[in-house]
């Protein structure tokens, strides 16, 4: 498994409509694209303009198979509405989450 690491700048006229444009993007990728596994948004406590999405994947050949697409597909409306700062697979080691 792995987990993509998309940072993002938010102006704050955009944010809402970003955060709408993020839960309908996620919900589609994850219902229709083979490996996804959903996303989970944070936003910096010192510059809400900086916004984190991060997507779980089964594998990094399924997210590499997607990306490509992305900011045409179901992703648009976010590359519309923010700058995408960077975008990075790591591999879940462990995970110790409750």
């Amino acid at each position: 498994m792995i987990r993509v690491v998309y940072r993002w700048k938010v102006g704050e006229a955009n944010r809402a409509a970003f955060r709408s444009a993020w839960a309908e993007a996620t919900t589609a990728i994850r219902a229709e694209t083979n490996g996804a596994r959903g996303s989970l948004m944070l936003e910096s406590c010192d510059d809400p303009a900086e916004v984190l999405t991060v997507a779980h994947w089964d594998s990094l050949d399924q997210w590499k198979a997607f990306i490509g697409a992305a900011p045409q597909g179901q992703m648009k409306d976010m590359h519309d509405l923010a700058e995408l700062v960077s975008s990075t697979p790591f591999r879940l080691v462990e995970d110790h989450t409750v």
